[in-house]
């Protein structure tokens, strides 16, 4: 694969029309249409990307892990917070803001902005493969949020197989890969100190 096809393998803002240069806008002003539009946009560094339609494996398990982390943040009386898909997360370092499936923040949140829009410090992020984008969620994406300060885990979902994969920041540019494969077994999610069993986070849902 070429260098230029692997991009637009990855990065969601390289599905554009070729020739013409894209339109740049600023932050305020992608706020400011992201607010009226009636689909969900990403943001890079002047660049609108339009987010995907997601299918219902992925939503069922958004929905599905949103709910086992409330139920054990609140059964062990934990100061977490969890968040859903409708949240943006802003990366300062890079002008990005997206939108995770799913995030938790320790105790309380903190805003990039006084509308508390963009969020900025993440303690726990996770992401839903889908087919178009699973590529640069594994790799591109994970090394934009390492650029938050506040980013220790991230967790990927593959919807449509059994599997669940952690990593873990245990020093500030280590991190700790862990993979579980069988529907019986638990992931530990050690930033928030609880396990996620696979039959939780896969309920509903059915293999091919």
């Amino acid at each position: 694969m070429s260098q230029s096809a692997e991009a637009r393998a990855i990065r969601p803002t390289a599905i554009l029309k070729p020739g013409k240069p894209p339109r740049r806008y600023t932050l305020e002003e992608y706020l400011r249409r992201e607010a009226r539009a009636k689909e969900r946009h990403e943001y890079y560094n002047g660049i609108i990307s339009k987010i995907a339609m997601a299918t219902g494996p992925h939503n069922i398990a958004v929905a599905n892990v949103t709910a086992a982390l409330v139920q054990s943040f609140t059964a062990h009386n934990k100061p977490y917070l969890v968040f859903g898909s409708q949240q943006l997360v802003y990366l300062p370092e890079l002008n990005f803001s997206l939108y995770p499936d799913v995030l938790v923040v320790a105790e309380s949140p903190l805003y990039w902005d006084e509308n508390e829009v963009l969020l900025i410090n993440p303690l726990l992020v996770v992401e839903v493969l889908s087919k178009s984008t699973r590529t640069y969620d594994r790799v591109e994406k994970f090394s934009e949020y390492k650029t938050l300060q506040s980013f220790q885990e991230y967790l990927l979902i593959d919807p449509y197989h059994c599997r669940l994969e952690s990593r873990f920041r245990e020093e500030p540019d280590l991190w700790r890969e862990s993979i579980v494969t069988d529907l019986d077994k638990h992931i530990t999610l050690k930033s928030v100190g609880c396990e996620l069993h696979l039959t939780d986070v896969y309920r509903h849902i059915k293999f091919k």
